[in-house]
């Protein structure tokens, strides 16, 4: 890592999109460094994605235990050690950071922590970190810098009372009541996650629905599960006039010409995220912007000839598998493995209890667009393997073309339902048909038999409804 070595490619950026596009160079036999100001994983592996989802399966855990009865199964005092669940989550995130820095090593990446800053076209210097003051020429940068969580205007967020959900992964202390503001994936994860183990738990949405971008009747069955769980949910609801105070915080809800006064001991800011550009670029490094993302063509590059981006930084979807997908298609692109390819369609998931996947369009989106669509649904009741589990909660919807059977989009409420909406991303990308979904046989009892059923369903042919 001397200063005088040249790079064929730095990455600047050790998240979804920075690890996988350096690891994609490093087999291509490309000289590459990665330079990551945290550690390997960026903020998906370390402050995100995985260590959120290490905690929702204890929340789950924990809660199915408290339902064992209806199995037969008997387990007397049920207690949990809040500390050790974060604990949990820390370790899982620590053994996947881990295994990213061993990929460097196998396929022989320059790992180097620190801040990067592009200095000029082909020239990248270290700014924070071992390796400040350094220098390291290179024919090509690929940012991956990804986003960092977006604040309210004029609140302190001092780790204690007031908090994104990076501070919230490090608190080990279980609140008694939690104000969450913003109803989207992260939000009602936490929501659902602190309200598993007791946190008296209020989600407000500034727009009419929670989890604003998904299915209009997906949103409305997660927020009657979630009241039924004890979530208390006000949408079309802002929120004024942020007292915090000692021993909790106080917020005046809007909604309309009604202002009610709420309290709780924590409140969780999930409003969005904002791009990571912060030192990011030199004075003279000035590539173009769209809505303070960097812009990239259908090449990943940026107005700046080779330099490139990718990942949460050229704007959303915000998703690590969509940023993953992206800088490998950049770096293919780079090195001439292929022509580069924009991500149109995508999944979209959160793991909440019910969980919620979806890809292509919602029903909303298809009567806008004054589509001829037709829609199939399946309810997990009808399912003998949902029965089986207890885990009858929820739907399979489909929006299909009324006269070829064409899929527009797929959403999934329900048990793993993030596991299932793979098969509907596939025929989507394949064009296939809902007749193709419904003639492809599926194993019995199993969940998927709910994707095969609800194509069935949009041709007037489901069996077992």
């Amino acid at each position: 890592m001397a200063e005088t070595t040249e790079y064929d490619l730095i990455v600047i950026g050790g998240g979804p999109a920075g690890y996988a596009g350096a690891i994609r160079a490093g087999q291509l036999g490309k000289k590459v460094a990665c330079i990551e100001m945290e550690r390997a994983g960026g903020t998906c592996l370390n402050w995100g994605c995985i260590p959120t989802k290490a905690l929702l399966k204890s929340a789950d855990l924990y809660q199915k235990i408290k339902k064992s009865e209806s199995f037969g199964i008997s387990v007397k005092d049920v207690s949990f050690d809040f500390a050790k669940v974060m604990e949990r989550s820390r370790g899982v995130a620590t053994q996947m950071a881990k295994g990213v820095e061993f990929l460097f090593k196998k396929n022989k990446v320059d790992y180097i922590v620190g801040k990067a800053q592009v200095s000029a076209p082909g020239m990248v210097s270290v700014t924070e970190g071992e390796h400040k003051g350094k220098f390291f020429k290179t024919k090509n940068i690929l940012i991956a810098t990804g986003c960092k969580m977006r604040r309210i205007p004029g609140l302190e967020y001092d780790g204690v009372r007031v908090m994104t959900s990076r501070e919230a992964l490090a608190n080990t202390k279980l609140p008694k009541s939690v104000i969450i503001v913003g109803a989207g994936a992260i939000g009602v994860e936490f929501a659902y996650f602190y309200n598993a183990f007791g946190t008296k738990v209020t989600l407000v949405e500034m727009l009419p629905q929670i989890v604003p971008v998904e299915d209009e009747e997906i949103a409305k069955t997660l927020h009657r599960s979630f009241e039924k769980q004890g979530i208390v949910i006000h949408t079309d609801t802002k929120c004024e006039n942020f007292r915090v105070g000692a021993d909790g915080v106080k917020v005046d809800l809007v909604k309309g010409d009604q202002k009610t006064e709420v309290e709780a001991e924590l409140l969780l800011s999930a409003i969005g995220v904002v791009a990571n550009v912060d030192g990011l670029l030199a004075g003279n490094v000035k590539p173009e912007l769209e809505k303070n993302y960097l812009k990239v063509g259908d090449d990943y590059q940026t107005s700046i000839k080779g330099i490139y981006a990718a990942g949460d930084i050229i704007g959303p979807p915000w998703l690590a598998h969509v940023a993953t997908f992206e800088a490998v298609s950049c770096v293919n692109g780079i090195f001439g493995h292929g022509k580069p390819k924009r991500v149109q369609k995508f999944p979209g998931c959160t793991y909440c209890q019910p969980q919620i996947s979806s890809t292509g369009l919602t029903e909303k989106a298809a009567k806008e667009k004054k589509l001829d669509y037709k829609v199939g649904k399946f309810p997990f009741t009808a399912s003998g393997k949902a029965v089986a589990s207890a885990d009858s909660e929820g739907f399979v919807k489909v929006i299909t073309d009324a006269k070829t059977g064409e899929i527009y989009g797929a959403h999934i409420i329900g048990s793993e339902a993030t596991e299932l909406i793979a098969e509907y991303g596939l025929a989507i990308e394949l064009e296939a048909t809902v007749e193709e979904i419904h003639q492809t046989i599926h194993a019995h009892p199993t969940l998927s038999e709910a994707v095969m059923e609800a194509a069935a369903a949009s041709l007037g042919e489901a069996i077992h409804i």
